[in-house]
């Protein structure tokens, strides 16, 4: 069974990173299914409530994100490309830059959560905003995750620790970023914009 699994090919490249983070990546994305499906079933069943729900959510906050976040992992792509040519301050700069653009999430989620509290709605509200909160928050907390990561290899990648030959660490943080941004590029339609 785990020949099948196994290829073969000596010219097949490996995944990048440690095998280790592509399971996690790989348990997350199951979570992340399960609400998925989870909403869209409730919002089959509910989608007077669904309908009302999305009228109150700002669409710009979440385009906003949405640009943020794919800006980020495009630095990480460069951050990636910088330290497998042994540019591994470049490396570091372009995970700075990562950073600031996942930071534009950040603050403009935690404003949109302040707004949308504001208004009276809360994970309480009903059915609509628990998923709301729930997959939103949920990603959020990945996002912070993922900053507290790519911190950290940046941190790294300045003092040297990272090298033509030794980079694995960085495909892995970068692995785990594309998790992010891969899942709020379902979220933001799934949540803000399908109706």
């Amino acid at each position: 069974m785990f020949a099948l699994l196994i290829d073969k090919n000596p010219n097949a490249k490996p995944l990048p990173g440690d095998l280790a983070i592509w399971i996690f990546i790989l348990a997350e994305l199951g979570v992340f299914s399960l609400f998925f499906i989870a909403y869209a079933f409730v919002r089959m069943l509910n989608p007077d409530m669904f309908a009302e729900g999305y009228e109150h959510l700002n669409r710009v906050a979440g385009l906003i994100n949405t640009l943020a976040l794919i800006t980020s992992s495009y630095f990480v792509v460069r951050a990636v490309l910088a330290i497998k040519n042994n540019q591994s301050k470049q490396c570091s700069r372009w995970l700075n830059w990562a950073l600031l653009a996942a930071m534009v999430y950040v603050c403009v989620k935690i404003w949109e959560y302040s707004e949308t509290m504001g208004a009276g709605y809360t994970v309480h509200t009903n059915v609509f905003y628990m998923f709301y909160f729930l997959l939103t928050f949920f990603h959020f907390a990945h996002v912070l995750l993922g900053m507290v990561i790519l911190a950290v290899i940046a941190r790294k990648s300045k003092q040297g620790a990272y090298s033509i030959d030794d980079y694995s660490s960085v495909e892995s943080g970068a692995s785990y970023w594309h998790m992010v941004d891969l899942l709020w590029i379902i979220l933001f339609p799934l949540v803000y914009v399908i109706h």
